[in-house]
């Protein structure tokens, strides 16, 4: 062969695989754990979150993101799956999904990524969800993310890595919260003020900021290993923190999330949407994003337009599912369902006449909104009634209420939309297989069985020794 044509068809095999480089970018998903959008510092809050404030100037921040399930498993299954909870079996705590159910890694292993969970899992079963896993007291393994990017870099093969933290949830015991004077925080208006719900919301705040600092090192990681402009970065909270209002229910500061992200060329710096995408959204995005098809199965659809500003539009309602039963002080059966418009938020709570438990109405700092509300303090008193005894239906007007503090169900100028909103959501729950009670009352079926040999895992349900290291080491079946 002459020298010019072999000239010519070497440059063309190197066009052809920075070609095939690029259209398969990497992918790195960042989770907190029991984090309320509110409180990160782009979305207003008081937390200082350097790292990701930093990362929304860098990309795309989404002011209308959610997720369907108030829980940390239900969530977890949501995003990897790309179905809602029931569908997949998974809509317990502490649950697995059905054996017939696909997952990313069978999307993305097929099309030569590198899939790799490192830190807190929380789904099932572990066969079917074939990760590289990882983990650092339930953390992100900086020294494992470190080699798979090195290595990945090296052979020049994609990766997709799903760093999973731990924090900020509870028991707050990481991070330096002496930057938030338990005098000096704001708590949200829906909690009431007492010494042990300062005391917390300023451990909690601080845990963050420890977040916060994950979130760098996994970027100064991108640096390290020249990945950063052919990589998309997405930073997100989790369902809301478990202090009143937030985990464990359907409203917006336990079901919607902040979403942030980052993929230079392709989403513009600085840009914010209010397009409301879910988190079974992700599964499908990424998977366009990698160059493949997922299942039309799918409950997802990919935001891929989103964030690339072909369109300022993805969803029009996102739905909520809470399951109470076999949660940690939880009630015997309390389901709770929603559905949500740009507008407006419907509630059921579809066995009301019990009192709502969870590990929350345990905890010291809510036994203390109990004991102000004895003493006669008229805004416990607001929010150990509203917390623990709902009414069959909650309806709010987001856009003049977007803390859902007025229900406004009763009012019959809002009966269309309500009737409307209903029906949705009727349809919604026959398409998913769900039957309200009796769904719930089947709840502990789907939950994970540990074999009689397996040991309980130790130290994530204990309050540890506090670490003050702002750095890490890291009553009808249907409505």
């Amino acid at each position: 062969m002459k020298p010019f044509l072999l000239a010519l068809l070497t440059l063309g095999l190197l066009c052809s695989e920075t070609r095939s480089a690029e259209s398969q970018p990497n992918l790195l998903f960042i989770i907190a754990d029991d984090c309320t959008f509110r409180d990160i510092g782009c979305y207003g809050g008081q937390a200082h979150t350097p790292n990701i404030d930093r990362l929304a100037t860098e990309g795309m921040r989404m002011t209308h993101c959610f997720q369907c399930a108030p829980m940390c498993s239900p969530t977890r299954h949501n995003i990897y799956t790309g179905q809602y909870p029931v569908k997949t079996g998974a809509h317990p705590n502490h649950t697995q999904t059905f054996d017939h159910i696909r997952n990313i890694t069978h999307y993305l292993k097929p099309l030569g990524y590198r899939v790799a969970l490192s830190g807190k899992t929380h789904i099932g079963p572990r066969p079917l969800f074939d990760f590289e896993y990882s983990s650092d007291r339930n953390n992100p393994d900086m020294g494992a993310i470190d080699r798979i990017m090195g290595e990945c870099a090296e052979s020049s093969s994609p990766f997709c890595i799903f760093a999973c933290s731990n924090e900020p949830h509870s028991p707050w015991n990481k991070g330096d919260a002496t930057r938030y004077p338990a005098s000096e925080v704001k708590l949200p208006p829906y909690l009431a003020d007492t010494p042990e719900v300062r005391d917390a919301f300023s451990r909690y705040l601080a845990e963050i900021t420890y977040y916060d600092d994950q979130v760098g090192q996994l970027l100064e990681l991108l640096n390290k290993h020249k990945q950063v402009e052919n990589t998309l970065v997405v930073v997100v909270s989790e369902q809301g923190n478990s202090f009143p209002f937030a985990k464990w229910t359907c409203y917006d500061s336990g079901l919607q999330s902040a979403m942030i992200a980052r993929w230079p060329g392709k989403v513009s710096p600085g840009s914010t949407t209010d397009a409301m995408v879910e988190y079974v959204d992700i599964t499908p995005t990424f998977v366009e994003v990698a160059g493949g098809k997922a299942d039309k199965s799918l409950d997802g659809e990919s935001f891929l337009n989103v964030l690339t500003g072909k369109t300022t539009t993805h969803k029009s309602h996102v739905f909520g599912i809470m399951t109470t039963k076999g949660i940690i002080n939880g009630n015997a059966s309390y389901p709770i369902r929603s559905i949500r418009s740009r507008t407006h938020k419907l509630i059921l709570n579809l066995q009301s006449d019990q009192k709502f438990t969870n590990a929350c109405t345990k905890s010291k700092e809510f036994q203390s909104i109990i004991q102000a509300a004895n003493s006669g303090d008229q805004k416990a008193k607001w929010v150990v009634t509203n917390y623990q005894n709902r009414p069959p239906l909650e309806f709010f007007d987001i856009i003049n209420d977007p803390l859902e503090m007025h229900n406004l169900a009763d009012h019959p100028e809002h009966q269309a939309t309500i009737d409307e909103l209903k029906q949705r959501l009727n349809a919604w729950m026959k398409a998913q297989g769900d039957k309200g009670i009796a769904t719930e009352m089947s709840a502990n079926s789907h939950k994970k069985k540990r074999p009689a040999n397996e040991k309980k895992p130790k130290g994530n349900n204990k309050r540890k020794k506090r670490d003050t290291q702002s750095t890490p080491p890291a009553s009808q079946a249907s409505p």
